[in-house]
């Protein structure tokens, strides 16, 4: 291959939207990679000590311990739409109570109380989804 009908190749390459080309001639293998959106590790430099001012504070840990959700799903705060909440703010809860239930394929996980408590905070609302191990409730 020439040298100029490399150089155009490799301007076609770098102008179109492949992020890869694999071309063989002659016994000669040419592999071209464009990295999108990637910054080299060469350009990210770490700040230097003296430019860090004072460091931010930590928020405080809240008071109490926290139910973690035990799988994903849609969380609901009650049995029906039109039932009574199973737990509410204020509330002093019991180990084993049922708390609340989180959907996972179609099945309904009942979520029961950790530990004995108040119920302080409830995170999510009802019908929102959660992730494993996010937070649902504070109990002190």
């Amino acid at each position: 291959m020439e040298f100029e009908n490399l150089l155009t190749l490799i301007k076609t390459v770098s102008d179109s939207k492949l992020t890869d080309l694999k071309y063989e001639e002659n016994g000669v293998k040419l592999h071209l990679v464009k990295k999108q959106g990637r910054v080299p590790a060469e350009a990210v430099q770490p700040a230097p000590a003296a430019a860090v001012s004072v460091p931010a504070e930590a928020a405080p840990e809240p008071e109490g311990r926290i139910m973690k959700s035990p799988l994903v799903g849609v969380f609901y705060t009650a049995p029906a739409e039109d039932a009574e909440s199973f737990v509410s703010v204020g509330e002093v809860v019991k180990k084993g109570q049922t708390m609340a239930i989180i959907e996972a394929m179609k099945l309904m996980n009942e979520i029961e109380c950790e530990f004995d408590g108040t119920l302080k905070e409830i995170y999510v609302t009802n019908g929102q989804p959660v992730e494993y191990g996010q937070p649902l409730f504070r109990i002190v």
